[in-house]
């Protein structure tokens, strides 16, 4: 079940009773607008399970003869570990070659952005931006990467400050063709996957 968005005053409550248990005093001068701050900022990270993303999808497809590889690359985008609740980030690189349809190119960023402002796991957030491109556009097929910087590993646990996360979705034709695969690696310049 997904949120329905964020109760400020119960979220700022939270923050109080955390800064509490931690040993700090909310009060302190430095401390006294953190929980409206704090919650301002979960509303913000947290938008993406506001968007219904195959409506956002379904009002730029239009019918288009083109069959060649389209390609986003370079996405930054922004997500939250739902193990730690600390960030993760990196780029998404995102093809599909159409079969009749097409999208604007600006929604390919949004679909990355509406499942990266959600809790996420870097594997689930991969397979979610492949399978609604493939949902909504039936294309030939779409191929996507994604590239992360998780905090929880460079912070705490085993603390890799420059550890590079690769994750890969590929469907249809980039799975079946190891040319197009190639070609589609080759363009985001990533030489294994």
């Amino acid at each position: 079940m997904e949120p329905k968005g964020i109760d400020n005053m119960n979220m700022e409550e939270l923050i109080r009773q955390l800064l509490s248990n931690i040993g700090e005093d909310p009060d302190r001068d430095a401390l006294q607008k953190t929980p409206q701050r704090v919650a301002k900022y979960w509303e913000y990270v947290t938008r993406g399970y506001q968007v219904d993303i195959e409506a956002l999808l379904q009002e730029s497809v239009c019918d288009e003869d083109y069959s060649q590889m389209i390609l986003v690359k370079d996405i930054d985008y922004y997500s939250l570990c739902e193990h730690h609740l600390v960030p993760f980030f990196g780029k998404a690189h995102v093809a599909y070659i159409p079969d009749g349809k097409m999208i604007g190119l600006s929604k390919i960023p949004r679909i990355v952005d509406a499942f990266a402002c959600r809790l996420q796991i870097q594997e689930r957030l991969t397979n979610q931006i492949a399978d609604t491109i493939q949902n909504v556009l039936k294309p030939k097929g779409v191929a996507v990467v994604v590239e992360a910087r998780h905090l929880c590993m460079q912070m705490r646990g085993i603390e890799k400050a420059n550890s590079m996360v690769t994750t890969s979705a590929m469907v249809g034709i980039f799975r079946e063709q190891e040319r197009t695969r190639k070609e589609f690696l080759d363009l985001i310049n990533i030489t294994r996957i």
